[in-house]
């Protein structure tokens, strides 16, 4: 019977760069920190260049030839390097489903609980899976889950778009959401007295008395003796 294999502990070997005494190749086509082209030169004459300007000599293009070298700070360009990759990372959000679960008999304030754990979700770009549970004979009242889950969409219409209309699902009813691309548009509101762009709001209106006289149905104050007052003013 063949031994077992014994564990390996050795260390994986680390890919070290390209740079300085670590470039064996003879000859190189250098270019300088700023951009200028030094020509094809010695291996010798680029790290002395390198040296005097106190920097790195980095190998890009090992395939060219002859090779391609920059004079660089290297410890500067790897900590640039990783920071791009971070940004791209954070850029490239892997899209999750979260799920938001509820009783259609669920009270004030724990669909309020709700509503939040739904809006956390979709302002991070993942979708939401809205479930209402059914328990015992509570599936006799699939029309108050719905009912329930339109309203959630509805409160969440400004972040959410529905994805998927609620649909029952053995002793659950679903309903996906998912974060709006576009802006929602809601319908031109009246224009208010004093508001120059009908269909915008606009701060406090501001009232005449002789506006006041010709709106009885607006007084401003609710007691009777003052607003009869009011009215037969001059």
């Amino acid at each position: 019977m063949a031994p077992r294999p014994r564990f390996d502990r050795r260390l994986p070997v680390r890919e070290l760069p390209n740079i300085n005494e670590r470039i064996t190749y003879p000859t190189l086509r250098v270019v300088d920190a700023d951009g200028t082209q030094l020509g094809v030169i010695s291996r010798d004459e680029a790290l002395q260049v390198a040296q005097d300007r106190e920097l790195d000599l980095v190998l890009v293009s090992e395939k060219a030839d002859p090779p391609v070298c920059r004079v660089m700070d290297y410890g500067k360009f790897k900590f640039e390097q990783e920071k791009k990759a971070k940004e791209a990372k954070k850029k490239s959000h892997q899209t999750e489903v979260k799920e938001v679960k509820m009783r259609y008999k669920i009270d004030q304030h724990d669909y309020d609980v709700r509503i939040k754990q739904a809006s956390r979700f979709l302002k991070a770009g993942d979708k939401v899976k809205c479930t209402v549970i059914f328990r015992g004979r509570e599936i006799q009242h699939v029309s108050l889950a719905e009912k329930l889950l339109l309203r959630l969409a509805g409160d969440l219409e400004e972040q959410a778009e529905v994805q998927q209309t609620p649909k029952r699902e053995g002793r659950n009813m679903i309903m996906f959401l998912t974060p709006r691309r576009t802006p929602l548009v809601k319908a031109n509101t009246p224009a208010r007295p004093g508001s120059s762009n009908p269909g915008v709001k606009s701060g406090p209106a501001t009232y005449s008395a002789e506006h006041l006289r010709s709106h009885p149905r607006r007084p401003v104050n609710s007691n009777p003796a003052v607003v009869a007052r009011d009215r037969t003013m001059p």
